[in-house]
């Protein structure tokens, strides 16, 4: 993937780094695949702003991907590379050799072409696009899309551009190194996706202008410390006040500190399967 700049005929399009799309092969998603996704506007159910900073944007309809990868054993020809509006990543549109002719999306991993065959279950190859159990993929390769549950379907590394690496194994337990650095204990039997998640230049785009965060949903964020005192613990006064609000211990909406403060349970039942914590230099 590589990212198109512009001419600064406006001050925005100076700084404007936008994907090329030049792997998307396909412009609408499949009708059997897609399902309607609606807009909350960063409310619950009970009609409170839960989750600021959210509103308006385009439509958007969701595309059911396959985590699970259950159809072991059949093959499956890469049908189509298409965007997503719900991921960083592509999606691949993938149809099985099964008398039904199943179409199914999967996360699309860099490299993976149009007319591509791509396999699940332990007897697969450990090729790019390939589903297998940890237990069956060799030392030193990248992976993505990784179980965290047996059969539960794949919940880890699946941004754009991500991908852990295998390490060595523990007993029942595969050793990964995560993308945030982290070492991690995986049961040998979760599946895991062979190669790097697609879309990988993704970090690097500029939406350059305010409106392009528009159309995507985001809206405006301002400091605490300019809102009112009903509105942020940070707030009020008169202008940089020491009293009202502005000068004290940085907190969220809700009062919780915002520095220093560590968030994570200490106690965790995960904590057994952290062989090295991430922040460790």
């Amino acid at each position: 993937m590589a990212l198109k700049t512009f001419r600064p005929l406006t001050p925005s399009l100076r700084y404007t780094e936008l994907a090329d799309f030049a792997e998307i092969t396909k412009s609408t998603p499949e009708k059997s695949l897609v399902v309607t996704k609606k807009k909350t506007g960063g409310r619950n159910n009970n009609g409170r702003l839960t989750c600021r900073h959210i509103g308006g944007g385009h439509k958007q309809k969701y595309r059911l991907i396959d985590f699970k990868r259950k159809n072991h054993g059949v093959k499956a020809k890469v049908i189509a590379i298409e965007y997503d509006p719900n991921r960083t990543s592509y999606i691949a549109l993938i149809q099985y050799a099964d008398k039904d002719k199943t179409l199914s999306y999967i996360v699309a991993p860099d490299g993976l072409k149009v007319g591509a065959t791509v396999e699940s279950g332990p007897a697969a190859a450990p090729e790019v696009g390939n589903s297998l159990p940890l237990s069956a993929i060799p030392l030193g390769v990248s992976v993505h899309n990784i179980e965290m549950t047996p059969g539960r379907g794949a919940q880890m590394v699946r941004s754009a551009g991500s991908a852990a690496t295998t390490m060595g194994f523990s007993g029942d337990f595969s050793q990964l190194k995560m993308p945030s650095g982290e070492i991690r204990l995986v049961h040998k039997t979760c599946c895991a996706t062979i190669g790097q998640v697609g879309n990988v230049q993704h970090e690097n785009i500029s939406l350059g202008k305010a409106g392009r965060a528009r159309w995507k949903g985001i809206r405006p964020t301002v400091r605490g410390m300019v809102m009112n005192p009903i509105d942020h613990p940070n707030g009020g006064g008169q202008g940089k006040s020491k009293g009202g609000g502005g000068r004290q211990h940085l907190t969220s909406p809700w009062g919780q500190l915002a520095k220093g403060l560590k968030t994570r349970a200490k106690h965790k039942n995960t904590d057994r399967f952290i062989v090295q914590d991430r922040r460790k230099k």
